[in-house]
């Protein structure tokens, strides 16, 4: 389809252990924004073929980054009253292009810092399972700059996150001590009008597909090639409605990428790595990544209305980083309420009171959890022990005492939108 290989599903049935499989954009959980749709064992007319591969032409962007890169320079000659920037195609324009876009919304006068700011420039594709551009606020943005550098590292592999990815970029331009470098992987091809071949490669995180072909992946693999001794690390920020194994997969191969241009003796080692994401998907993280713990620092953003930090209880950012770096490492701010426990030999939140009965600091949350003694773990504060379901659960549950349950498994207390067999079967 238009966004690179499509990844096997299957159709399961209630009371069948054999579904019907099918193939669908990797990328677009949603019909409407990507209509891809064979089964498995379909056979597909010649007709059907070049009908597809013609839809596909039709839905390539109108420039090649290259073309994008000889425009942008064109576009830094111009007069500040002859920069424009069209809100409506979100494109870059040259004089010769104004009269095509006449009725259209446009921004004028476009400083440098404006292009230096393209997260702010573009507006965020916000649907949130294909894009969810739900871009770092400054804060967090700033906290992951700063302990990428105290731990030494000096090249940043920025899967999905731009606004990083913008901010190292700002920099290195503007302090000439700023040794830190960054390569922005991405599904957004608008950035293209921005940065160089070197410094951003159109990428679909679903299916480890680069868009540029061979040359793409060639600039990905020089820049993972650890060279005078700097360090590289991957940050990436997926989507929250994507598939967790998909997202997997494709990082499991860059890691494969970094593997093999590593030197001799590190033959044992992943690459060093932060997966953000909501804390509520740790379960499915470490099936793939074992190695990997969950820190307690809570990741905020600017352009959504619940994942702010500061704000308490349940209206608090569920966003947390992943990494496989060991997590007595990760300093988190003092300022901002964490403290480090001697115990977990890690940094967790002021709330997050250490357990003696689990031996950990529980909290997945920020807020102070409860030990019950019949579930044997650490639950919320607001729920309590069910006799009928043997579980703690909120005092107002409905208790499952019926047959019916998820139509993938048959299992109660979940819908068939989050089973956890869903991506097994």
């Amino acid at each position: 389809c238009p966004l690179g290989p499509a990844l096997l599903f299957v159709k399961t049935s209630q009371g069948k252990e054999e579904g019907r499989r099918f193939y669908a954009c990797s990328a677009c959980r949603d019909r409407k924004d990507c209509n891809f749709f064979q089964w498995e064992d379909e056979k597909v007319s010649e007709t059907r073929l070049a009908a597809r591969e013609e839809y596909n032409r039709n839905h390539q962007p109108s420039f090649t980054h290259r073309q994008n890169v000889e425009r942008y320079k064109n576009f830094l000659l111009l007069p500040l009253s002859k920069r424009r920037f069209c809100q409506e195609c979100q494109q870059l324009l040259l004089p010769a292009e104004w009269e095509k876009h006449s009725d259209h919304q446009f921004l004028c006068d476009i400083s440098v810092a404006q292009l230096k700011s393209p997260s702010q420039l573009l507006y965020p594709l916000e649907n949130k399972k294909t894009n969810a551009q739900y871009l770092f606020a400054d804060r967090s943005c700033q906290f992951l700059l700063d302990l990428i550098l105290d731990l030494g590292f000096r090249r940043v592999l920025s899967v999905g996150t731009p606004r990083l990815h913008e901010m190292i970029q700002s920099k290195a331009s503007q302090e000439d001590d700023f040794r830190i470098r960054s390569l922005l992987l991405d599904i957004d091809f608008r950035y293209s009008q921005f940065y160089t071949e070197d410094e951003f490669c159109h990428y679909n995180m679903f299916n480890h597909y680069f868009f540029g072909g061979e040359a793409a992946r060639e600039t990905c693999r020089k820049f993972l090639y650890q060279d005078n001794g700097e360090r590289v690390i991957m940050v990436t920020d997926p989507p929250f409605g994507g598939l967790v194994e998909a997202l997997a997969s494709s990082f499991k191969k860059l890691m494969a990428i970094w593997k093999e241009t590593e030197k001799e003796g590190h033959n044992n080692q992943e690459m060093p790595m932060f997966w953000i994401f909501p804390y509520f998907f740790e379960s499915r993280i470490l099936e793939f990544f074992p190695s990997f713990s969950m820190m307690d620092y809570q990741v905020d953003y600017d352009n959504h209305a619940l994942y702010k930090h500061g704000k308490t209880g349940r209206r608090q950012s569920p966003v947390r980083i992943f990494t496989n770096l060991t997590p007595s490492m990760i300093v988190l701010p003092a300022e901002e309420g964490y403290r480090f426990c001697a115990i977990c030999q890690r940094y967790v939140s002021s709330g997050n009171q250490h357990c003696e009965m689990c031996n950990s600091c529980t909290s997945k949350d920020g807020r102070r959890w409860k030990h019950c003694v019949l579930c044997k773990k650490c639950v919320k504060p607001s729920w309590f022990h069910c006799n009928n379901c043997n579980c703690c659960a909120l005092q107002n549950h409905t208790c499952e005492k019926s047959d019916a349950g998820c139509f993938v498994c048959g299992k109660a207390g979940h819908k068939r939108s989050t089973c956890p067999n869903l991506s097994h079967t």
